[in-house]
């Protein structure tokens, strides 16, 4: 009789997520997520400011599509920058480990056994583990135990740029569509409303993804949305009315 769960040869449940797949596309998704929120407030308070300042649908439509375009390209470079950063450190940290590893292959042996004994394991068993682990890959066994990393898996600087600016652009949309499609007088409360139902929507996905509280989450992001707007919608009446 297969005593593995489910009858899975490796004793996971077949809708059972493991490992640290899950958590990378979370990260992805969260990522995501926060990329939307700054497209829609940055641009939100963009085109309200402006919006507040003149009636020009050609005036509010450039300053929108431009504002969307600098932030996500600003987006994208951040993104590159700091990712490609991480990068680098992560190779350098698993070449030095590579190295060791070839150097000094008894001293990381035992080091690896330590850990695993840190995490609870009796010596022997700490030691069996460490030994079967780098019988079977010891480089991938000491970089997911020594440095939380996996080798095949290192963030790409390409994908975390066009992701941030994927994410900002569809946010930014938004505003801007909220502001075009109404009438005149209807174009600043239209856009309040929707930008707020939207980051009202993002602050509770992000949240459920982070495992935070979801109301202190939404009211965060809530009213810092509307602020931005009304200081920006306040500059733009001051600039309106003194003709700038």
């Amino acid at each position: 009789m297969d005593r593995t769960v489910g009858g899975f040869g490796d004793g996971a449940h077949p809708h059972e997520p493991h490992g640290n797949g899950l958590a990378s596309r979370l990260n992805w998704l969260r990522a995501g997520v926060l990329g939307a929120n700054d497209g829609i407030v940055s641009t939100a308070g963009l085109v309200v400011g402006v919006a507040a300042a003149t009636t020009t649908t050609a005036n509010i439509l450039t300053a929108g599509v431009a504002g969307l375009t600098a932030g996500a390209i600003s987006m994208a470079v951040g993104e590159y920058i700091s990712v490609s950063t991480q990068r680098d450190s992560e190779r350098a940290l698993l070449s030095k480990e590579r190295r060791e590893l070839t150097e000094e292959p008894d001293y990381e042996l035992n080091e690896l056994a330590q850990i695993y004994e840190g995490k609870g394991l009796s010596e022997e068993t700490a030691r069996l583990v460490a030994e079967e682990l780098t019988a079977h890959d010891a480089f991938t066994a000491h970089a997911e135990a020594e440095l939380g990393l996996d080798p095949a898996e290192l963030t790409s600087p390409w994908q975390a740029a066009i992701s941030s600016a994927v994410s900002f652009t569809l946010g930014a949309i938004l505003p801007i569509l909220a502001i075009l499609l109404p009438p005149v007088s209807w174009r600043i409360p239209v856009t309040f409303a929707a930008v707020l139902i939207a980051l009202a929507l993002t602050g509770s996905i992000s949240s459920r993804l982070g495992g935070s509280n979801p109301r202190r989450a939404v009211l965060r992001v809530v009213i810092g949305g509307a602020l931005a707007m009304a200081v920006t919608y306040g500059i733009g009446q001051l600039a309106g009315v003194s003709g700038l």
